[in-house]
């Protein structure tokens, strides 16, 4: 009686990685957005197209992405305290500064910035090239914590604070801060808001749409990293237990 041949899957070799975690780990994007590079056919490994998302990567495999070669990096973690007049960017056609030139002899591999602070913004930025840890960070459903300390123009009434913290409908959608209150009771100028949302510009915007004008606006928590210790325009690598922090909370 002939026996029907046993099809053998050979395991992955140890050193090998999956993929979609190789091209995350080169800091382009993260295992999720990998997983549609590769569903649309534009990586090949060694010349090859790959069809499936399971493909392994083994060392010395020529990896590329839109015909371009990438590299599986070390992870860095850099925490900057972002001044202004600095653009939160790679790069810059018209050649203003931006926070990559600040970090520019923190390291070889390609960093990001995590989110963006507007160009007059301040304070705590992370950069990486993590891309997975960075999507999580910024994706709406993750809700990370942001707190903000404002001075405005013109003082802030206990109604314009309610209506912050109840809500206000932009065209975008229906905004809410967590909490607004006054840092010094005896100035009606300075508060401080934390918030969660992570759309463009909120704070400013939603100030402006109560007819506030914000004249200094600065990050002074987002997702647990603070800039104690770090002057304007310095920055820090995060140690190993931070990092730990911020995935096993993510």
């Amino acid at each position: 009686m002939n026996k029907k041949p046993i099809s053998v899957i050979k395991p992955p070799r140890p050193e090998s990685v999956r993929i979609n975690r190789y091209i995350a780990s080169s800091g382009i994007c993260s295992r999720r957005d990998a997983d549609e590079l590769i569903k649309k056919g534009v990586v090949e490994i060694n010349g090859q197209k790959v069809t499936e998302l399971g493909t392994q990567v083994n060392p010395g495999d020529t990896v590329k992405v839109n015909g371009k070669m990438i590299r599986n990096e070390r992870k860095v973690y850099i925490v900057l305290n972002k001044p202004k007049d600095t653009l939160t960017t790679t790069d810059d056609p018209e050649g203003r500064r931006t926070v990559l030139d600040l970090v520019h002899d923190a390291t070889t591999e390609r960093i990001f910035p995590v989110g963006r602070l507007d160009r007059n913004t301040t304070g705590v930025l992370l950069l990486t090239n993590d891309g997975d840890l960075a999507s999580k960070l910024t994706h709406p459903k993750y809700n990370v914590k942001k707190i903000y300390e404002v001075r405005t123009a013109q003082n802030v009434t206990d109604e314009m604070m309610k209506a912050l913290v109840e809500g206000i409908e932009l065209e975008d959608g229906f905004m809410k801060m967590d909490s607004v209150f006054l840092i010094d009771p005896a100035s009606k100028k300075d508060l401080s808001v934390e918030i969660h949302s992570g759309k463009n510009r909120i704070v400013r915007r939603m100030f402006e749409h109560l007819g506030i004008e914000i004249v200094k606006l600065d990050r002074v928590y987002f997702a647990g990293l603070t800039k104690k210790t770090l002057s304007r325009g310095k920055w820090r690598y995060m140690t190993p237990k931070e990092v730990g922090w911020l995935k096993m909370n993510k």
